[in-house]
């Protein structure tokens, strides 16, 4: 069988012709107004159209977000991060399942690794959520980075505005726990909460100091069965190691507990937590303060992005950086003298534009 008879091709072709008129079909005042009534279709179509690459595709993604404005920030937003293996999702499972009982809508972002080669997601956090997800009051949508982190990282901000202006009022953030994605994923959330195993050697090393310095609170998982008592031990060890770190501009003392998503232990806590968490820095003003200071830094950042992006597709400076590498691989240059003439020439293109 010929490609050109392939009937898999063929039929794969019209999936994508079919869903490409779909996409042009959806009107910004439809997916305007299915957002503010909870629709999670709309909700979804308005995500993949910001993931979009193609210019047309995010400008409407855009302008869906700048209509919506006034329907957002309504939600306490929550980063959640720990190493692979520690149980996020299962956490994430049972914590959101709990939230609904309380009445809460609930709306997961997961920043996912990427295969290599195909830039798909390979954790597959609906697979792993399936009580969660079959629940009408969730929304669990899993964004692979695909190699780009920065990208994914903005396009999970302006996801999170959506989901705030469907109605969802708990929006978490899941991190991979294996990388930067943990410092973009604080710089967009309100809390920040960190799950550690007990036993795993990291004790009392202030594993990643970094991380456990942004965590406002930190909880010790898989807390149940003969682990229990390592789980009460490594949640003493880590509480002495907070008193090092020098205290939060919020004011707020990190706590640290344990954690059993098996048998539900430590959920509700956790929750009564974040509550205080918010009241407390909501009365003495940081929790507006944090996020206008994260609305200037998405803003710089979106920034620096848009402005490398044109450098880098210029083709006069795509063309200037190839014949400046053949110097630079030839030994005529440094790295850095090889930037600075770069980037002197950048300037000169500049000056003679004005």
């Amino acid at each position: 069988m010929t490609p050109s008879t392939n009937p898999n091709k063929e039929r794969i072709e019209k999936l994508i012709a079919s869903r490409k008129k779909h996409r042009k079909s959806l009107t910004v005042s439809y997916l305007v107004d299915a957002i503010s009534n909870g629709n999670t279709q709309a909700l979804s179509e308005t995500i993949t159209l910001l993931e979009s690459t193609n210019f047309k595709d995010y400008n409407k993604a855009q302008e869906v977000i700048k209509q919506l404005i006034p329907k957002t920030g309504q939600s306490i937003r929550i980063g959640i991060t720990g190493v692979p293996g520690v149980g996020k999702s299962t956490f994430i499972e049972s914590f959101g399942t709990y939230l609904i009982n309380q009445g809460k809508r609930v709306a997961v972002l997961a920043i996912d690794p990427s295969s290599e080669k195909s830039s798909g997601s390979i954790l597959g956090d609906k697979t792993r959520m399936s009580t969660l997800s079959a629940n009408p009051n969730a929304y669990i949508r899993p964004s692979a980075t695909g190699g780009s982190l920065g990208g994914v990282a903005r396009k999970t901000r302006e996801s999170i505005l959506l989901c705030e202006a469907a109605g969802f009022n708990v929006v978490l953030i899941e991190t991979v726990g294996v990388g930067q994605s943990e410092i973009a994923v604080h710089s967009m959330t309100d809390f920040f909460l960190l799950l550690m195993l007990a036993g795993a050697g990291d004790e009392l090393q202030g594993i990643k100091r970094g991380i456990m310095e942004m965590a406002d609170t930190i909880l010790i998982s898989k807390a149940d069965g003969e682990n229990v008592k390592k789980a009460n031990i490594a949640r003493l060890e880590y509480k002495n190691a907070l008193h090092l770190f020098p205290p939060n501009d919020n004011n707020w003392i990190p706590k640290v507990e344990t954690l059993s998503s098996y048998d539900n232990h430590g959920i509700e806590k956790c929750w009564r937590i974040i509550t205080e968490f918010e009241k407390q820095t909501k009365s003495n003003g940081f929790f507006m303060l944090n996020r206008n200071q994260q609305q200037k830094y998405w803003m710089n950042e979106t920034l620096k992005e848009r402005i490398l992006n044109d450098f880098f597709k210029n083709d006069t400076f795509k063309q200037l950086i190839s014949q400046t590498e053949k110097d630079l691989v030839n030994g005529k240059l440094t790295s850095f003298q090889a930037a600075e003439y770069i980037y002197n020439q950048f300037k000169v293109k500049q000056q003679n534009d004005i």
